[in-house]
């Protein structure tokens, strides 16, 4: 395993998440935590894979790793580790932020005495997420500092350094990264791995109690820190002047990836401009800033989503009395939505400079490619229990559901999703919903979800006596983020046997009498048990069990067992698409003459498709 040699001076490629980990353990971290997220996931995955990798040796990795029940109790782990001065990390995607946020704020407050990065992996352009919040402002919500690398090898060097930036301020420290950032692969080049600390000591303090009088004592001290932290900022290595061309009076502000395209797109113009590189961009080192705007008469700011960097230089500008234009948001060159690229800068720059933009494509063909959006995987038991649901429940309806791969249900054929907030949000609004209308009521969400932050919501309905079918579709996996182990699992993040929570049993724990546990792939059983709980007036649950079909293949063929291999008998056929146009597995497919057809290479074996087959045309042609 490459990634946990000790040989400082050699290079690797690595992921940004993996060179995240790298960094980590050259600072010699004792904790990371983490609840699996798009596109932070590598970094915990990392850990995960390290771990499991030195236990089945019989070795001690030097760090404990665990995937937490969700990101605020990752957090308060994570806290009370640094708190007892270990070295921690935390990950999560952005919007895990905001499910931490409330242990975040008050943290702040607190401070650490080890070092502590909380990653908050931003996505724009909502690659895999259901917004594109630009996390920055938590760093000046919260009053964190925040480091914002660019490259790979940046991400390694700043979470390295950043474990010392963090125990100079006595603080965490946020390090924001983008999905670009997360997955990019480059050359990262390794230095000196620190031995962990290993045993933490918590020295009893009133002032970690943060009753409302301790709070107004540690508000000042916060600040203070803040103050502190500037002056990091202004000798950070992190923030630099880079000239491109000639000395000019035009100055380019930028942060994170967007000054790799700065850079590219300035060099290939040939412009003569001087690039302010923010790496440390909470708190702003003032004072280089300053200098920056009086040695400029026109400042372009780049950076993706929101215009914070923006709107800080505007009012240094303004307080110094500096008249600089700007070329911005604000000015109609720059968009606050999705991620940028080459091609984005280079327009504006072109439009900026008045000067030819050559980065403008050659027309292509004017072929278009048919779109092709996520599906559940062939054999994917979600499905089935969509199509059992929908088999059994009357019109009109609504579908609150939830993060994960369920949430591709809301496509057609199926079309069982009608509503989407957040993580564990389906519970919650089905509960609105029964109240808002005299509609029936069907959430979905997964076991991995239900376990982060589905418990409460099902709670709430119990005690109001809410009229809802709350459904858990367990696949015994966190599936969608790279499988997972969650509480529902028997095995934890670093490999070793974990006590097993059963979902039915917490959920009869909470009070619900009707719970209907089914597996989804028996069609028939699994509609009639809909049925009954639809019928229940309260709250009821029903567990759909199954595990992925991905996880149940691959157990399979390493025991040496065959997968099914399923074909339509074009005699039986009478082509009423239920497979396609009701069932909507996409290993099944029109041929050239209207049959239909099974890709043996799609087919992962369920069989639902010859039990749902109204006139027996499918059945087994093979073993793979």
């Amino acid at each position: 395993m490459e990634i946990i040699k000790d040989k400082p001076g050699e290079k690797i490629l690595l992921l940004g998440n993996e060179a995240i980990t790298r960094g980590a353990l050259e600072a010699g971290v004792d904790v990371a935590t983490a609840y699996p997220g798009t596109p932070a996931s590598e970094i915990a995955d990392t850990f995960s894979a390290i771990a499991k990798y030195f236990i089945k040796q019989k070795k001690d990795p030097g760090f404990y790793f665990e995937y937490s029940i969700n990101e605020k109790v990752a957090l308060e782990i994570a806290g009370a580790a640094a708190i007892s001065g270990l070295r921690a990390i935390t990950s999560m995607k952005h919007v895990g932020l905001n499910v931490a946020s409330d242990t975040f704020m008050t943290y702040m407050y607190i401070g650490c005495r080890g070092g502590h990065l909380i990653v908050t992996a931003d996505d724009p352009y909502c690659h895999s997420s259901q917004n594109e919040q630009d996390n920055r402002y938590y760093a000046l919500f919260g009053g964190a500092p925040m480091l914002e690398p660019s490259t790979p090898n940046e991400a390694k060097e700043m979470t390295r350094i950043g474990f010392e930036i963090s125990e100079k301020l006595q603080s965490p420290i946020l390090l924001r990264t983008t999905t670009r950032l997360n997955h990019v692969r480059s050359s990262i080049e390794f230095k000196k791995m620190q031995k962990p600390r290993r045993i933490g000591n918590f020295e009893k303090n009133p002032m970690w109690v943060t009753t409302p009088d301790i709070a107004r004592a540690r508000h000042p001290e916060l600040l203070k820190m803040l103050k502190k932290a500037e002056e990091i900022s202004e000798k950070s290595e992190f923030n630099k002047i880079i000239n491109i061309g000639k000395p000019s009076d035009w100055g380019i502000v930028t942060s994170g990836v967007s000054f790799n395209y700065v850079k590219e797109v300035a060099e290939d113009l040939k412009l003569d401009v001087r690039i302010l590189k923010l790496g440390m961009s909470n708190p702003l080192p003032k004072k280089m800033c300053k200098n920056f705007i009086k040695s400029c008469k026109n400042i372009i700011v780049v950076e993706e989503l929101e215009p914070i960097l923006e709107n800080q230089f505007k009012v240094i500008a303004y307080e110094l009395g500096e008249k600089v234009k700007f070329y911005d948001k604000s000015s109609g060159h720059f968009s606050r939505l999705f991620e940028y690229n080459p091609d984005i800068v280079a327009e504006a720059f072109s439009k900026i400079f008045k000067v030819k933009n050559p980065y403008v494509a050659a027309k292509t063909s004017d072929i278009k490619l048919p779109s092709r959006p996520p599906a559940l995987c062939p054999g994917c038991p979600h499905r089935a229990t969509y199509y059992a649901a929908k088999k059994a429940q009357p019109k009109d309806v609504i579908h609150p559901t939830d993060i994960g791969c369920y949430t591709l249900g809301r496509a057609k054929p199926l079309e069982m999703a009608d509503l989407l907030l957040c993580m564990g949000s389906n519970a919650g609004t089905a509960c609105g919903l029964a109240v808002a209308t005299d509609k029936k009521i069907i959430s979905f969400m997964g076991d991995s979800t239900f376990f982060h932050s589905g418990i409460p919501p099902v709670v709430n309905a119990v005690h109001h006596n809410h009229d809802v079918v709350i459904t858990i579709l367990d696949n015994r996996t966190t599936a969608m983020t790279g499988h997972h182990p969650h509480p529902g699992t028997d095995f934890d993040g670093m490999g070793r046997p974990a006590k097993k929570i059963i979902v039915e049993d917490v959920c009869k724990g909470c009070g619900v009498e009707h719970i209907e546990v089914v597996d989804p792939n028996s069609i028939k059983d699994t509609t009639e048990a809909f049925k009954r709980a639809l019928n229940f007036k309260g709250t009821s649950v029903v567990v759909s069990k199954s595990p992925c079909i991905l996880l149940e293949n691959r157990d399979k063929i390493k025991r040496g067992e065959k997968i099914l291999v399923y074909q339509i008998d074009q005699g039986k056929c009478q082509r009423c698409k239920t497979c396609i146009g009701r069932f909507g597995c996409p290993a099944i497919y029109f041929g050239k003459d209207e049959s239909i057809l099974i890709d043996e290479q799609q087919c992962n074996g369920c069989g639902n498709c010859a039990t749902i087959c109204p006139f027996g045309a499918i059945h087994v042609k093979e073993e793979k």
